[in-house]
């Protein structure tokens, strides 16, 4: 075999191994985003379960408050609403939103859910008797507990969002994500103002509602 023949055998031994060696690392790469995207998805259809949780037990709670005497029913409504609003904004359950704006849209509407909760909530306290009420403590106690789930969640899939987008925004996984259509995914924001306290003010100096 001359000499020739073999520095070709070489060169086409090299393009060869190359070849395999990109090859190999696109695979790796495009089962990465598989593995991150169903990560992404199964944390989505968590966080789903957990808001799931507390819309389901908004029926029960506008119950046992509507029958408080003289309970404010604009804040009934609100809440009502607020759920009705909620069940509008229809994101599949099995896969995490690409949509930004869809998205955004879905969080707005949990947003405005869990601000009428907090203030049916905060109103009842004006009400002695619906306080004593072990069916309303009850419902207080899971709605709060949904609402600590919530932060939870959110938190977790932010977490596995951040590892998806990180994999297609940075080289060489942009090259591949490109070509297989993947962009970065919207994450939960904090709502504005939340870095800050809320006030909670009470005015003891009405008198309590008469009975009827």
């Amino acid at each position: 075999m001359s000499k020739t023949t073999l520095i070709i055998l070489s060169i086409l031994g090299a393009i060869l191994l190359a070849v395999i060696a990109v090859a190999a690392t696109g695979v790796g790469i495009y089962n990465g985003f598989v593995g991150r995207e169903q990560a992404v998805d199964a944390q989505w259809a968590q966080v789903q379960n957990v808001y799931q949780r507390r819309a389901d037990l908004i029926p029960n709670l506008v119950n046992t408050v509507s029958g408080a005497a003289s309970f404010e029913k604009s804040t009934l409504v609100e809440v009502t609403e607020a759920r009705a609003s909620v069940g509008k904004v229809q994101i599949n359950a099995q896969n995490a939103p690409t949509d930004a704006a869809k998205f955004a849209e879905f969080e707005k509407a949990q947003g405005q859910l869990s601000s009428a909760l907090s203030r049916l909530l905060v109103v009842s306290e004006k009400y002695p008797d619906l306080k004593a009420n072990s069916n309303f403590r009850d419902l207080q106690a899971q709605i709060e507990g949904s609402e600590n789930r919530i932060t939870v969640e959110r938190s977790r899939f932010n977490q596995s969002v951040q590892a998806y987008n990180t994999s297609v925004q940075t080289f060489p996984g942009v090259v591949l994500a490109g070509f297989t259509g993947r962009h970065p995914r919207p994450y939960f924001q904090a709502a504005a103002g939340s870095e800050a306290a809320p006030k909670v003010q009470f005015d003891f100096n009405k008198a309590a509602p008469a009975k009827p």
